[in-house]
C-alpha cells in the first residue's frame, strides 16, 4: 500500500453481497453458482497512531504526575486505535467466486493468496460441509512451462503468447520478462541453458480465451477473445438476460480450458488409498 509504512494498523470486514441486487446470496446459472463477497480495509497509518498515543500519554502524565507503565501505554494505544478507525481511510472491493459443483471447480476472482485464502476461511465457516481442495498437478507449472519453451511448442489446444518470465534459481534470483515481444526459441533456449526456468507464461487456449500462468497454479488476466464476443449481441438482450448468457458462455469455456489445462500439466495426482 503506498503512503503508509510497515507496521501500519489495518483491519478487513468482508461479507456476501447479492451478485443480482435481488436480496439472493447466491446467483445460479445452468447449475453454475456465483457468489459476490465484499470486503472493506481500514488503514491506519502507524505514524497516526504513535502520535496520538504520544499527546494522549503526555496529557495523562501530567495529571497523575507519573510517566506511564507499559501495560498502560499498551491500553492507550488500542483505545487510541479504536477511537480513529472509524475515521480511517476505507477500501472497499468486491470479489466474484465460481462454483461448479458440476465439475468440481471453486474459482476465486482475485490474483492475491491471501485474499483469497480469506475468502476460502469465509466459505467454510459459512457452508456446512464443504469440502475444498487446492488443485495439484502431477508436473508443476515451474518445469511444465519451461519445457515448453526449450521445445517451442506449446501443448496441444494452447499457443504461448508475448509475455513471459524466467528466472533463476540461485541466490542473486536474476530475471527477465518479456512483455509484449515476440519470444525467440533461441533466446528463451539459451536462458534455460543458464539456469533460468520459466515462472509466468502468457498463453491462450482453442482461440477463446488468453490467461496468464504462474509457478504457483494461479491463473491471472483471464481474458475471453473476440471469437466468444461476436455471437453475442447486448443490444436486444436485457441486463439479467445478458449477465446469465455471460455467466452460461464464460463457464462452460473455463471449464474446458481448466480441464485441458490440468491434461496438459499432466493430470492430477493418484488419489492415496
Amino acid at each position: 500500500m503506498a503512503g503508509f509504512n510497515r507496521g501500519d494498523f489495518s483491519k478487513r470486514n468482508s461479507g456476501g453481497l447479492s451478485p443480482r441486487d435481488n436480496g439472493m446470496l447466491v446467483h445460479t446459472v445452468n447449475r453454475q453458482m456465483m457468489i459476490l463477497l465484499g470486503t472493506e480495509k481500514k488503514l491506519l497509518p502507524a505514524s497516526v497512531i504513535n502520535q496520538v498515543t504520544k499527546e494522549r500519554a503526555a496529557e495523562v502524565e501530567d495529571q497523575q504526575g507519573y510517566a506511564l507503565g507499559r501495560k498502560q501505554l499498551k491500553d492507550l494505544k488500542e483505545q487510541v486505535t479504536d477511537e480513529l478507525l472509524p475515521r480511517a481511510f476505507s477500501i472497499q472491493r468486491s470479489i466474484w467466486v465460481w462454483i461448479d459443483p458440476v465439475n468440481g471447480w471453486l474459482a476465486i476472482d482475485s490474483g492475491s493468496t491471501s485474499i483469497a485464502d480469506d475468502v476460502l476461511k469465509l466459505l467454510l465457516a459459512s457452508v456446512d460441509r464443504l469440502q475444498i481442495s487446492r488443485l495439484c498437478t502431477v508436473h508443476s507449472p515451474l518445469s511444465s512451462m519451461t519445457n515448453w519453451l526449450a521445445a517451442d511448442e506449446a501443448p496441444q489446444g494452447f499457443t504461448v503468447d508475448q509475455d513471459t518470465e524466467l528466472r533463476a534459481a540461485g541466490e542473486g534470483k536474476a530475471t527477465v520478462r518479456y512483455i509484449r515481444h515476440t519470444l525467440e526459441a533461441d533466446d528463451t533456449r539459451r536462458h534455460i541453458a543458464s539456469g533460468k526456468q520459466c515462472t509466468r507464461l502468457a498463453m491462450t487456449w482453442a482461440d477463446h480465451v488468453s490467461f496468464v500462468l504462474t509457478e504457483s497454479l494461479t491463473i491471472k488476466r483471464i481474458a475471453p477473445l473476440d471469437v466468444l464476443k461476436e455471437g453475442d449481441d447486448p443490444s436486444n438482450k436485457k441486463d439479467a438476460e445478458r449477465f446469465d448468457a455471460d455467466v452460461m458462455l464464460m463457464t462452460a469455456e473455463l471449464n474446458k480450458m481448466l480441464t485441458d489445462l490440468v491434461v496438459a500439466l499432466g493430470g492430477e495426482p493418484p488419489v492415496s488409498a
